[in-house]
């Protein structure tokens, strides 16, 4: 199986995973045309995609999710309280998907896990191919015992490390967006992404990709250092998907 990022953090987030012919795009949070350049990037067309699973209804997440899905006949499978928040429920092409209910689009198998987030019913998933599992975790605002429960036997995980928190406490954020970005539906910071992998059984994992990062409140240093602390590795060894190109194929 492999992945790929067209796009992460608060302007735009959609990430690609492709087994066989299956191409499957996970959120979708840039207009068509901008959809179309990123994915001619990585070598696909929005033609041969399998279908678009969401996790959730805010912009940064579904900006092209509709118009995508209307203009290439694309599947889009998100909860009821997603597509309620989407106004898409008359879109023929969406497919509701129930939390802790798994389904499958083609040959990728999708485990939807629910999170904390300030949405109307968001998840974060683990998707497979049979053999090998990846791990997606992004827009949470805790770590709960039913994320560690879900995240593994993983080859391969895409976590949040959205803000350092000594930046975001002297940032020139409003005090109530800071408490939204920092509090327990809001996003993981780079201590919390750490203490995640310490939960967790890392020993298998291939890769291990820092996501959606603030571009005001946080670095890729800091990022990597959080998580290479608790892998012990280098932090130069830990990739950080960015805003303008995501990462390229990487292979599980």
């Amino acid at each position: 199986m492999r992945f790929a990022s067209l796009g992460s953090g608060s302007r735009g987030n959609a990430t690609l995973l492709s087994q066989r012919a299956t191409h499957l795009l996970v959120d979708c949070g840039f207009s068509v045309r901008e959809t179309q350049r990123r994915l001619a990037r990585i070598g696909l067309s929005a033609d041969v995609l399998s279908g678009i699973v969401v996790t959730h209804e805010h912009h940064d997440h579904i900006h092209g999710v509709v118009s995508l899905a209307r203009k290439f006949q694309i599947p889009v499978y998100m909860t009821r309280g997603t597509c309620s928040k989407l106004n898409a429920l008359d879109n023929p092409y969406w497919h509701p998907i129930e939390p802790d209910h798994d389904f499958s689009v083609a040959d990728i198998h999708c485990h939807p896990f629910t999170i904390p987030h300030d949405a109307a019913e968001p998840v974060q998933f683990v998707f497979s191919d049979g053999a090998t599992r990846l791990g997606l975790l992004t827009d949470t605002g805790m770590i709960t015992a039913h994320i560690v429960a879900n995240l593994y036997r993983l080859d391969a995980l895409l976590v949040e490390c959205n803000h350092d928190l000594a930046m975001l406490a002297r940032s020139d954020y409003s005090a109530s967006l800071r408490a939204r970005v920092g509090g327990d539906y809001g996003h993981l910071n780079n201590t919390q992404a750490a203490q995640l992998l310490s939960r967790i059984d890392y020993s298998g994992l291939q890769h291990i990709v820092a996501m959606h990062l603030s571009q005001q409140n946080n670095t890729p240093a800091l990022a990597q250092a959080a998580l290479a602390a608790v892998l012990g590795c280098s932090a130069d060894e830990i990739p950080v998907a960015d805003q303008a190109d995501g990462f390229d194929w990487r292979t599980v």
